[in-house]
């Protein structure tokens, strides 16, 4: 399985909490950001050589694209790669982008999942994080694209924020479960440094609830929807039967890809590359040079920590014949697993180790207790 990430670095407004690589002034090097990608593309689809199964828009914000920009990109992909007959393409777009013009032609380009950003149905909520739409406009971009065909929409939500109630967050779990959705990625809130978030917060304008108040979410999150038909696929991640993500599956699986665009990541199994998160030097010097990206070979060590801190996010969990293939646990790392296993967090099939509920709710300091420096 192979798949493509494009990073559109574009974006109406700066989100309060948001750092990723993005630009709110981009309009007069629109065209030749688009013109880069579409070379960077060109020049390396030499690096796969399998059929292409999915192909994801994140950014930034993907739903500015117009249809000729988008076209032209899904258009040089088509020309460089070859597709899978199912190819999964998924657009991220935010809820003041969608209208009939926008949802037809994203439908008539191909696109077939959406991941749209609702992030929270509280109105304080939208304003101090600087979105862009209301509630309801949330709502109505949700039933536009049902009334256009799309079958396949996730939307994001974030958990732990400023204020948030336990009967709110239920509020908020149950306005999603009444739009339908097949797909839920919940994120609990980060306090990232480079953010407006982090100023509010330091500055005691905004105050984070505390680590039990944002496990009693994650739980209540955890029953409520398994009891409304969705299963926990990823710590973040939940679907009906059929409607799990396949490109961020790959992701978690430590299966290759190919990011192109500012900032994106691309790996191969035993190496990652990622290119400049500067918009400018990045358009400017793609094809010219080697200054716009920068490369690693990951020695065995971090092959065998990226296992770890993927795989134990799923509930694939990580793969023994892959641990086998960078050597067998240590005697340590046997106690500590035995540890866990008799603490109720984590589990052992014939093929995998996988975290219980109990342990999801530290998956990232379990992963790190398995990591080789």
């Amino acid at each position: 399985m192979a798949g493509i990430y494009v990073h559109i670095p574009f974006c109406r407004k700066r989100c309060s909490y948001c750092d990723f690589h993005f630009s709110t002034t981009f309009s007069n090097y629109r065209e030749d950001l688009i013109t880069a990608i579409n070379r960077e593309i060109e020049l390396r689809k030499i690096e796969i050589n399998e059929s292409i199964e999915t192909i994801y828009f994140g950014g930034g914000t993907p739903s500015l694209l117009t249809e000729e920009e988008l076209s032209s990109i899904l258009e040089t992909i088509r020309q460089s790669f070859d597709f899978n007959k199912e190819v999964e393409i998924t657009l991220e777009v935010n809820p003041e982008d969608v209208n009939l013009e926008t949802a037809t032609y994203w439908k008539n380009l191909g696109v077939n999942r959406i991941s749209i950003g609702l992030q929270s149905f509280k109105e304080s909520d939208l304003k101090w994080m600087n979105r862009a739409h209301d509630i309801e406009q949330g709502f109505k971009a949700v039933q536009q694209l049902q009334k256009q065909g799309f079958k396949n929409i996730s939307v994001d939500l974030i958990y732990g924020l400023p204020g948030l109630t336990i009967l709110e967050w239920e509020h908020h779990l149950k306005q999603v479960i009444s739009l339908n959705i097949k797909h839920i990625s919940a994120y609990c809130l980060t306090v990232e440094k480079q953010t407006a978030l982090n100023h509010f917060v330091k500055t005691g304008k905004l105050k984070t609830p505390n680590e039990d108040s944002q496990s009693e979410q994650f739980n209540l999150m955890l029953r409520f929807l398994k009891q409304n038909g969705f299963f926990q696929y990823e710590i973040s991640n939940f679907a009906k039967s059929g409607f799990e993500s396949k490109h961020n599956s790959s992701y978690w699986q430590n299966k290759p890809y190919l990011g192109v665009g500012p900032s994106a990541h691309s790996f191969d199994g035993k190496t990652r590359r990622w290119n400049v998160s500067n918009n400018t030097n990045y358009y400017k010097n793609v094809g010219k040079n080697d200054s716009w990206f920068e490369m690693e070979v990951l020695s065995e060590n971090d092959q065998w920590n990226e296992l770890f801190l993927t795989g134990l996010r799923t509930i694939w969990g990580v793969s023994k014949s892959k641990l086998n293939e960078l050597g067998t646990l240590t005697d340590s790392e046997q106690k500590n697993k035995n540890l866990l296993i008799e603490k109720g967090e984590l589990l052992e099939t014939e093929t995998a180790l996988l975290l219980t509920e109990r342990g999801r709710l530290k998956a990232d300091g379990i992963a790190a207790s398995f990591f080789r420096v």
